[in-house]
């Protein structure tokens, strides 16, 4: 989820960023490396680096992108599982860069100077100072050689637009060689307003994915969420009921092609789209097969605990934060759940927020001008979180209905070291849905060594995504393709690897 995060953003982890800050002195600024060589052109591409917090980091990654005469950026916060996050009022004066984070209790703005291959400069976020360093992420340097033009791919790549129930929705058909009628996949994001390609981290798991199955004859959808690239709409506010009908007007619109296969027309949904498809699946008989990556099997409060757990103790935590920070994150689910209860949590997390200020030494102190204001607003972002009908849906949503309800046959598979989607919580009620479903061809594998990206993993911790090779775990998309390939039917000469 960009707006929210790709993964799931437990609601205490989004004021964590400024809940941290508020311990935070005005750091030293750093003079970047080579100062007296300043970007001469762009400073397009992925940079790596972190907001620097009393005497810890919080990682960052920026990704710049060129728009005509003008720069987009998104920012992931690996740490909190926020990825994709865009940036607003993206300026490049050289040798001077400013961009703002529109979330938390606040804008948090960076103002800073950008070199050949790093930058540095000034955060703030509701009064509280820090600074941030950026360095160049490998292979993004502004000289660095341009990369050889690759030969065309065996097949047609098709710009799509068409409308659903409330939005226009844009996208890419890629369709192997041959008049067809060809079967089909509808590629569905996870949580996050993500473009197309499902981009991360410069990683592109969907264009991987299309070209794949493109090549094995199977022809493929993959399109921009709402509000991303030509799609209308936008995800804040929308929840995973609504992107289901987004899906059925994919299938629909696809159905009306006579290129494809209109009985083989098929959902592979990552993450929260291993939620929506079920979801679109059980609302109708014209999805031929499933195949869910990293797809949640419970409900999104129980996954958000556990997240919530993982990260605490992956940083070191004890058991006595552990304990405290898990019920007060029930205790926001009850007020979510019930819609009661507001008034005495804002008080709570208002006197928690209070004594982590009280609790610092008076240099920190000076880094809050208004104290009661910065209470009131962390807080108030907070709670404006926890109110969003994306959030509220989520957390209460059961996916083991739609899973039961499954007619078509369906492949599930899990990352070994998948954090997100965990295996340990997620298998079992799996193969338990499926196992009483109404299809009988039905697989649930766990792939070794992967991460919820399916890349390979050394721990499997989220933070790890930016630094792993940008491509899938050797034998995932064989085992995708094979198993949609055996249920199919490929049209005469669409398979250029045969």
């Amino acid at each position: 989820m960009k707006s929210r995060s790709h993964c799931f953003v437990a609601l205490l982890l989004a004021g964590m960023l400024l809940a941290q800050a508020a311990l935070a002195e005005r750091g030293r600024q750093e003079t970047p490396r080579h100062a007296s060589r300043g970007i001469t052109g762009s400073p397009t591409g992925l940079w790596a680096g972190a907001i620097r917090i009393i005497g810890t980091e919080l990682k960052i990654l920026v990704t710049f992108k060129s728009q005509g005469d003008s720069l987009s950026a998104t920012i992931d916060i690996p740490q909190q599982m926020a990825l994709g996050l865009p940036l607003t009022n993206v300026t490049w004066h050289p040798p001077k860069i400013h961009f703002e984070l529109p979330a938390g209790p606040g804008l948090a703005v960076f103002d800073g100077t950008a070199w050949e291959d790093s930058m540095a400069g000034d955060f703030m976020q509701a009064g509280i100072r820090g600074t941030f360093r950026l360095q160049r992420s490998a292979g993004e340097a502004q000289n660095a050689p341009p990369k050889q033009n690759e030969p065309p791919p065996p097949y047609r790549e098709e710009e799509v637009k068409f409308l659903g129930d409330s939005v226009t929705i844009s996208g890419v058909l890629t369709l192997p060689p041959g008049k067809g009628p060809h079967p089909a996949v509808i590629l569905i994001t996870g949580s996050g307003s993500h473009n197309r390609d499902e981009e991360l981290f410069g990683f592109k798991p969907f264009r991987v994915i299309a070209d794949q199955f493109t090549r094995h004859g199977l022809a493929v959808l993959r399109c921009d969420d709402r509000g991303v690239g030509a799609s209308t709409g936008s995800k804040a506010g929308s929840t995973s009921e609504d992107h289901a009908s987004d899906v059925l007007a994919s299938v629909r619109f696809l159905q009306r092609r006579p290129d494809i296969n209109a009985k083989q027309i098929g959902l592979c949904g990552h993450s929260e789209g291993g939620i929506i498809a079920p979801l679109a699946a059980a609302r109708s008989a014209d999805v031929a097969f499933i195949v869910l990556i990293a797809g949640p099997a419970v409900s999104g409060d129980g996954l958000i605990l556990y997240q919530l757990e993982s990260l605490m103790r992956s940083g070191g935590a004890d058991d006595a934060q552990v304990t405290k920070t898990l019920a007060e994150q029930r205790r926001a689910f009850d007020c979510v759940r019930t819609g009661t209860g507001w008034e005495s949590l804002a008080a709570y997390m208002k006197s928690e927020v209070a004594a982590s200020i009280a609790s610092m030494d008076p240099s920190q102190r000076r880094g809050i001008p208004d104290s009661a204001s910065f209470v009131n607003t962390n807080v108030e972002t907070r709670l404006a979180a926890a109110r969003n009908p994306w959030f509220r849906y989520f957390i209460q949503y059961d996916p083991l209905p739609a899973l039961q309800h499954a007619r078509c046959p369906v492949l599930a598979l899990f990352g070994e070291l998948d954090m997100q989607v965990p295996v340990s919580l997620n298998k079992m009620p799996m193969e338990n849905a499926l196992g009483s479903s109404q299809t009988k061809d039905w697989k649930v594998e766990v792939i070794p060594g992967a991460n919820h990206l399916f890349q390979k993993a050394i721990k499997g911790y989220p933070s790890e995504y930016a630094t792993l090779a940008k491509e899938f775990i050797p034998g995932f998309l064989d085992l995708m393709t094979r198993w949609i390939t055996a249920r199919v039917s490929v049209a005469p000469g669409a398979d250029p690897t045969k």
